[in-house]
């Protein structure tokens, strides 16, 4: 994917509870979206496939396809990015979870493209960890300077239009796709 290539503003996390309608949901996703593909639990042979299963639709649909892990894999398995906080020597799109002022510190030096910050909200990917809510959140991006900001956590499309282009660039989310489409 050409760096000139606009970010996308909407991002879907891949994760076991989608079961077989993941799919579907990435399908689904605006044009143009992002898709950051996880899936640790599964065996290296089995993630590959349903990488590239995701890798079909993403180039279909125009979306951005990062891989969880590092660049060195990316490349080779023909992803747009890595999702890693360490850098990798690539010209791929790297992109960095963060979730307190440490991370976001040690993670600068490594420049990445965006950051992935949370948990925002309360999410079911964290039943009881404590959100960092909007004012912590607020803080926390001013911290991490002119890096774009993807929100996640608890997310919808009502609430990053509630927060809005100053604060963020974009969001991300896993079950606000979970949901049947409009």
């Amino acid at each position: 994917m050409p760096r000139s290539h606009p970010l996308p503003k909407i991002w879907l996390m891949t994760d076991a509870r989608f079961g077989d309608d993941q799919l579907r949901a990435i399908q689904h996703l605006p044009a143009r979206s992002g898709v950051v593909f996880r899936h640790y639990d599964l065996a290296t042979q089995q993630r590959r496939i349903l990488f590239a299963q995701v890798l079909r639709i993403c180039r279909r649909r125009g979306h951005i396809l990062l891989l969880a892990g590092d660049a060195r894999t990316a490349l080779r398995w023909h992803a747009d990015g890595f999702h890693q906080r360490s850098r990798g020597h690539t010209g791929l799109l790297h992109s960095a979870p963060v979730h307190n002022a440490r991370e976001i510190a040690d993670v600068k030096r490594s420049r990445p493209d965006l950051l992935f910050l949370s948990p925002l909200f309360d999410t079911n990917s964290h039943p009881g960890a404590r959100p960092l809510g909007p004012l912590m959140f607020l803080r926390l991006a001013k911290l991490a300077g002119p890096k774009r900001i993807i929100a996640l956590g608890g997310m919808t499309r009502q609430s990053a239009n509630m927060l809005g282009p100053r604060m963020i660039h974009g969001w991300a989310a896993i079950d606000a796709f979970r949901k049947k489409p409009a």
